[in-house]
Order: structure tokens, then C-alpha cells, then sequence
């Protein structure tokens, strides 16, 4: 049923939930898990120089691989991955709206099941433009788990 899961990560405490969901369903369904991590770089645009801009990319970039590695290793050293050998990770790594690029990579690569974090790192972003989860919740057209956050 759940042949390709769409989890999207910034690599927050409450992302590492939605891991350990991600890998239960894919174990028991045998499924392929895409690991998304998204660079908004959007912050970006109002910087003044080319340098500082092509330097602030870079370290996000570094820091989305960081996330990505975390993620893999969280994957891999879990115990609910035992017995899971079917299981294929997919690290991907695009850059642009989170909420938009969510939409867009679930439709492109045709995922079953998106298992996303109620809210990540950028608690702020909730308040001033809406969450990333209410965004993809509302025009997502596959299925979506929101895993709540365990305060």
C-alpha cells in the first residue's frame, strides 16, 4: 500500500519522532523512505553582497547534509530497522519553500504516505507565515501523518 514515504526533516527533536513512525510503516510495508530536507535560502535574497550570499548558501548546504547524515544514522542504528533489510533510504536535498517543495517532490516521486513533524525547528515561522505542516496538510494530495509534538 505504502510502496514510497515522503519524510520531509530539518532535523529537529520532533523530526526524529517522525523518523521512527517512517520506519515502521516502511519496514512493514517494505517501502522505500525519501528523506527530504529542504534549504530556503529565501532569507537569503535581501543580503548585500554576492560573497556573503554565495557563503551563506554554502553553509546551508553543509548544514542540510548534516541533517540528512543524522538522519541516516538515526535510520540505521534504530532498533525498529532490525529485520528491515527491504528498507531503502533516499536522501534528497532541494532548495526552496519547504511547504512548496514538500508538495512538489511528493508529486514527483509518486509517495504513497508523507510523515512529517506537527512543527520543526522554526517554531517563529508558525506565527508569522504558517507552519510548514499546516501548508503541506492542506494541499497535499496523498496521505499525510503529522506526528504532534511531545512537549
Amino acid at each position: 500500500m505504502y510502496n514510497k514515504i515522503l519524510l520531509p526533516t530539518d532535523g529537529s527533536k520532533n523530526s526524529e519522532r517522525a523518523i521512527k513512525h517512517a520506519i515502521t510503516i516502511a519496514k512493514h510495508e517494505e517501502s522505500e523512505i525519501i528523506v527530504l530536507n529542504v534549504v530556503d535560502s529565501v532569507y537569503l535574497t535581501g543580503l548585500p553582497e554576492e560573497e556573503l550570499i554565495t557563503k551563506s548558501e554554502i553553509i546551508l548546504q553543509e548544514e542540510s547534509r548534516k541533517v540528512l547524515e543524522n538522519v541516516e544514522n538515526i535510520i540505521k542504528n534504530s532498533e525498529e530497522i532490525e529485520d528491515a533489510e527491504n528498507i531503502t533510504i533516499t536522501p534528497k536535498t532541494v532548495e526552496g519553500n519547504a511547504a512548496d517543495i514538500i508538495l512538489k517532490v511528493s508529486e514527483e516521486e509518486d509517495v504513497d504516505l508523507v510523515i512529517i513533524a506537527s512543527s520543526g525547528k522554526h517554531m517563529l515561522d508558525r506565527f508569522l507565515l504558517g507552519s510548514v505542516t499546516e501548508k503541506t496538510v492542506r494541499h497535499t494530495k496523498v496521505p499525510i501523518m503529522v506526528i504532534p509534538n511531545q512537549n
